[in-house]
């Protein structure tokens, strides 16, 4: 991993946060819709969420 200053460790927490609560929201509205295609498209999203939040933490050097 590089070197990364506090400024960038900031944005990158920001933008973790966002995915994560994207993901969420996303896995909510799949879970509440009525419309099997909707719902589906919603867990797709989520799931696209899931696979950035995860990308971003490890070059934190989380494991994923």
């Amino acid at each position: 991993m590089t070197n990364l200053t506090a400024k960038d460790l900031d944005v990158l927490v920001q933008v973790l946060t966002g995915e994560e609560i994207a993901c969420k929201k996303a896995r909510i509205y799949a879970n509440t819709l009525t419309d099997a295609a909707l719902a589906e498209t919603m867990n797709s999203v989520a799931a696209q969420h899931e696979q950035r939040f995860r990308a971003l933490y490890a070059m934190l050097g989380g494991k994923s």
